[in-house]
């Protein structure tokens, strides 16, 4: 029994059991990722300054516990 003939050799790489589908736009897919990002901004752009007060009153903590441990 040669090399060829064993069935556990692999003679060729094979990448799919399906053949490419080529390069074509997924058009479903993308309309339904900018159906999720405008919502998403849709959610969140009246979110932003509640947002922006609570980054802005841990940032003033932070420093606020650095002083305070600066002084001790």
């Amino acid at each position: 029994m040669s090399e060829s003939d064993d069935p556990g050799v692999l003679r060729e790489a094979i990448r799919s059991v399906t053949p490419a589908s080529g390069g074509r736009p997924n058009m479903e897919m993308d309309v339904l990722g900018w159906g999720v990002f405008l919502g998403m901004v849709v959610l969140l752009v009246p979110l932003l300054p509640f947002i922006l007060i609570v980054w802005l009153v841990s940032k003033l903590a932070e420093r606020g516990e650095r002083r305070l441990s600066d002084e001790n």
